[in-house]
């Protein structure tokens, strides 16, 4: 499905699904190490992906593994503990949410950090939402500086 040929209210749901699929697949890399090319294949062949924006979940998965250190090592000082040691859907839902912030001017700031904190809620821990929010509207005064105002 692309995005073009899509309703605006249609196109914002493939685009959270893109994000959802993506998080899933940066969590497979995480536990895996698979390229980004193995992981747009293994999403490509399941149900969740017809319904997404399958570009942009690609330029997610693409974007955030390609970008991924200097991402969190941009944030290393808004954390309270070293990027190691975060859960790995927090970690996951961070970088989508980060490179939202830092790469897709197009996404509004308030989107990135909602959808990114939705992900956290959805897939993580009871409280990871919380964290992933703090983070990110911190990095977001940095990254949107003009925008957030």
């Amino acid at each position: 499905m692309t995005a073009g040929s899509m309703h605006p209210a249609a196109m914002l749901r493939a685009r959270s699904r893109a994000r959802r699929c993506a998080l899933q697949a940066l969590y497979v890399w995480q536990m895996t190490g698979d390229s980004p090319a193995d992981l747009i294949r293994q999403f490509r062949e399941g149900e969740e992906i017809k319904k997404a924006d399958v570009e942009y979940f690609e330029e997610l998965v693409i974007g955030c593994l390609r970008e991924s250190d200097s991402l969190l090592g941009a944030i290393g000082g808004m954390l309270d503990r070293p990027v190691e040691q975060l859960d790995p859907i927090e970690r996951a839902a961070l970088t989508i949410g980060l490179f939202e912030l830092r790469d897709q001017p197009g996404v509004p700031f308030r989107v990135a950090i909602s959808e990114a904190v939705e992900l956290a809620k959805d897939f993580g821990g009871s409280d990871g939402h919380k964290y992933v929010n703090a983070v990110l509207d911190r990095a977001a005064r940095t990254l949107r500086a003009a925008e957030v105002g």
